[in-house]
């Protein structure tokens, strides 16, 4: 069981100053309202400090210039240290996002195999000699950037840092780490596992602290080369910014607003159980949350009767996340559970389930929803797509449902957004589902399924859910550089007679 502590930066900084702008906060668990961890927020100073250790530790050489297959070995170990550690880790992660502990435990228990996927990139990507002209040797290799930072969200708090520390670790890099404030205690405790596994001091640095300061200083330091960031759109924005301004590289997965269309060949069984399981897994809080329903016109009724049954069933399934039979947790925070209060006081739509948050007790174990920010699975219709909730993300459990007619109106309505993360197609129609997936604007295109990731499987999205791509060989790439080194082949006497461009007789050719 998890016994609450204080955190600080791990691994703990020595600086002239440690308090001169620490902050410290709590970590509640949002089911409750009770307290979890004490946290201290780094420091300016100790951020300096930590980027410059983070650069002395890539410039030494001991992890950036060591040789792919002891990477990979460092790796491999890491990720059996955290297979070890997965129940307690999900028990932390559900305890401080207020998740059931069965989502937890099913997407935890994937973790692993993100780290041993780059392992394995490390012990079979090999460099590659280009084709260049005349008596040239012109080999290419991949080399890491340098310090990189990585700034990660509260609702998967140790994938989506695992999908960003894997790659930037096994391509050489010294990673800095920003977690949310709202759930840092997997993410910190994971730092701890590097150092067991044997990354070296300075390698890996996770520092807890608030966006505005210590995620700011981060990545305004010159000394970070790239920026990985998953937050919404306009926190992007801002910090891609000033990320530019260092030109430093930017990777960036941002909001969503994932249409879900359902055709009336779809298999509806099938349909409802997976448009439930896209728009109310993690409360909601997902950026490939299915929160826009578009449904075929011959299938609307029937679809909606069993949705509508699929939601009352999950409402009243609902209890303590810690509950391995509760349906549905929390989203994060009362300020969370305001502003969705907020979005649906403003629309238009008409509410046919939920819409308010929850208070009583729970049918399935008699907890108190109203010491917790719930909220409950949520359906609204009659939806203009001008309204906020059509437009904008909700992160909450709010679903938005409109009807089309033909395939042209539902792919017109799917792309009616500024978003285009996820996307998912329900069809029994193989050329339909091939070509309506062409058609939608989203860099992820779910067929008869919803959510499914895997660490081989590019994950990013197009317009303004961001840019660059986790996941992958791409990712790999994109926390490392490519270094020509051309290498003059030919005999020193032939080279005498080619090379002296500043000959005062007739000039020899010169390739290149």
């Amino acid at each position: 069981m998890f016994h609450a502590t204080r955190y600080g930066p791990h691994p703990p900084l020595k600086t002239e100053n440690p308090t001169s702008d620490r902050e410290e906060f709590v970590v509640f668990n949002p089911a409750n309202g009770q307290e979890l961890s004490r946290i201290w927020s780094t420091s300016q100073d100790e951020v300096e400090t930590a980027i410059n250790r983070a650069h002395q530790a890539f410039d030494s050489g001991l992890w950036s210039r060591a040789s792919t297959f002891a990477r990979a070995k460092v790796l491999t170990n890491l990720a059996r240290i955290l297979e070890s550690r997965l129940p307690e880790m999900a028990t932390i992660e559900s305890l401080q996002t207020g998740r059931t502990i069965r989502e937890m435990r099913a997407q935890l228990g994937r973790l692993p195999e993100w780290i041993d996927y780059y392992a394995a990139l490390l012990r079979t990507t090999q460099g590659f000699v280009a084709p260049t002209q005349g008596p040239l040797l012109n080999y290419v290799q991949r080399i890491p950037l340098g310090v990189v930072a990585q700034i990660t969200p509260f609702n998967h708090p140790l994938l989506i840092a695992i999908k960003k520390i894997a790659p930037a670790l096994a391509a050489g890099n010294s990673v800095i780490v920003k977690p949310s404030e709202w759930a840092p205690i997997t993410v910190l405790e994971f730092a701890k596992m590097a150092e067991e596994a044997g990354v070296p001091a300075g390698v890996l640095t996770v520092l807890p602290g608030f966006g505005q300061t210590t995620g700011k200083a981060i990545i305004s330091s010159p000394l970070i080369r790239k920026v990985d960031v998953t937050a919404g759109t306009q926190t992007g924005r801002v910090m891609g910014s000033i990320v530019g301004s260092n030109l430093a590289s930017f990777t960036a997965e941002l909001g969503g607003k994932a249409p879900i269309i359902i055709f009336d060949d779809a298999d509806l069984v099938s349909a409802v159980n997976g448009a439930a399981f896209a728009s109310f897994v993690a409360s909601g809080q997902t950026c490939v949350s299915g929160t826009r329903l578009i449904i075929q016109d011959g299938i609307y009724d029937t679809f909606m009767d069993l949705f509508l049954k699929k939601v009352e069933s999950i409402y009243r399934r609902m209890g303590d996340p810690m509950n391995p039979k509760s349906s549905m947790g929390t989203v994060i925070s009362p300020q969370s559970l305001k502003r969705i209060e907020g979005m649906m006081s403003r629309t238009t739509g008409k509410v046919i389930f939920g819409g308010q948050r929850m208070t009583g007790k729970s049918e399935l174990d008699n907890s108190d929803f109203s010491q917790g920010s719930f909220f409950p699975p949520t359906v609204v219709v009659d939806i203009d797509t001008s309204d906020e909730l059509w437009e904008e993300e909700v992160f909450g459990p709010v679903v938005v449902v409109n009807r089309f007619a033909t395939e042209g109106n539902g792919v017109t309505l799917a792309n009616a957004c500024k978003y285009g993360l996820g996307a998912g197609i329900w069809t029994s129609n193989l050329s339909r589902a091939h070509r309506v997936a062409a058609d939608i604007q989203a860099g992820l295109c779910w067929v008869n399924t919803h959510h499914r990731n895997d660490p081989s499987s590019p994950w990013g999205g197009m317009k303004e859910s961001g840019i660059g791509r986790e996941n992958g060989f791409e990712a790999f790439e994109s926390y490392s550089q490519s270094k020509s080194t051309i290498v003059n082949i030919a005999t020193a006497e032939t080279t005498r007679s080619t090379d002296d461009w500043f000959s005062e007789g007739p000039a020899g050719k010169r390739y290149g």
